[in-house]
């Protein structure tokens, strides 16, 4: 086996404000404290993030939720909206929520080039990129540019099915609203993200936005054939825009027919399961400047559906192993776990 990998992380989605405010998951406990003494419920997920975990794996940098479902069959016991105004109340609760972790200095929010190049200088310093999941909050089209001054920086159009955008088992194109949308989206530096949009509202949607792209937590429809995840297609539109792809580390995303067994961590998904993910999007690409890690652990399920090697958030860093011993080079596990997600950063936010 080679060497660890010791280098800076980067996590392109995490639902850590939606855990922690719906779930009652304290993100500043670790995750493994947290499930020693959580009551016993069958219903409960194992956590597997907090604050201690992503310091202790070096994950420096985390592209943050604002997450709002839609009430739909199935979610009602949750949080969730009926109308725009309603998804605009759950989403800036979780905004505050951020800005409380970092006016008591547990986090930095990062908003500009100058802060993210602080943010990576400074040891033990973990920043966050605050991603909308789903864009019903934007009551209006014309309400991105205050989404964009009060710390927006990703916007996702679409979860289920949005007034924008048809999304995750719910097919269409973009609406008219969508439409306006992407005008609105052209005049602010916020980056699009495409993760959960269906095929329709995907490809006029990069038609119509000329800015930076990314899918911040998708896998491959090649190994998984269901509608969440991106077809060859859809991944060789996203390289076309120099974009990058998170890869999620969601047993079910990674492995076709997987299924979680009751009160077990099953082993048969593995990091090597991930990596052929990541391997796919490359030869797709040609090589490897447009994959990297986008792990929604905590988002929707616990370590129960994580790869057999992933217990907390901190454990990441041996994904960044793993590439190694599957035979990808120095630079291009530096690529995958920091330096592409790095270059979308660069590139699109503010000095």
């Amino acid at each position: 086996m080679t060497q660890s990998y010791a280098g800076l992380v980067i996590d392109g989605h995490e639902d850590i404000a939606f855990n922690s405010l719906y779930l009652q998951e304290d993100f500043l406990i670790p995750s493994l404290q947290r499930r020693l003494d959580s009551k016993v419920d069958e219903k409960r997920l194992e956590p597997t993030v907090s604050l201690p975990d992503l310091i202790k794996g070096n994950v420096r940098i985390v592209f943050a939720t604002i997450w709002t479902p839609p009430c739909l069959p199935g979610i009602e016991e949750r949080p969730c909206y009926h109308s725009p105004k309603e998804a605009y109340a759950l989403a800036m609760r979780q905004l505050e929520y951020y800005k409380s972790l970092v006016a008591a200095e547990h986090v930095v929010l990062i908003k500009d080039r100058a802060t993210l190049r602080s943010v990576i200088e400074t040891p033990s310093r973990v920043g966050l990129i605050i991603l909308m999941e789903g864009a019903d909050p934007v009551v209006s089209p014309k309400d991105v540019g205050g989404w964009y001054l009060d710390g927006l920086r990703i916007l996702a159009p679409s979860w289920r099915a949005t007034r924008y955008a048809g999304g995750t088992h719910m097919p269409g194109p973009l609406t008219e609203a969508g439409r306006e949308l992407m005008r609105e989206l052209n005049d602010s530096r916020l980056i699009l993200d495409v993760s959960h949009m269906a095929e329709e509202a995907f490809f006029e949607a990069l038609d119509r936005f000329q800015g930076t792209v990314i899918a911040s937590h998708s896998n491959c429809r090649a190994l998984v054939p269901t509608d969440r995840q991106l077809s060859d297609e859809m991944i060789r539109a996203l390289v076309s825009r120099d974009a990058v792809i998170g890869v999620v580390l969601c047993n079910p995303f990674l492995l076709n027919g997987w299924k979680k067994a009751a009160g077990s961590k099953k082993s048969e998904v593995k990091l090597s399961n991930v990596i052929e993910h990541v391997q796919h999007i490359c030869r797709i690409a040609g090589d490897s400047s447009h994959v990297a890690v986008g792990s929604d652990l905590d988002g929707g399920f616990g370590v129960e559906s994580a790869p057999a090697e992933v217990d907390t958030v901190a454990d990441l860093n041996k994904l960044g192993t793993a590439l190694s011993d599957a035979g990808f080079s120095d630079k291009e596990v530096q690529q995958v776990m920091q330096k592409n997600w790095l270059r979308i950063l660069e590139r699109a936010l503010p000095p």
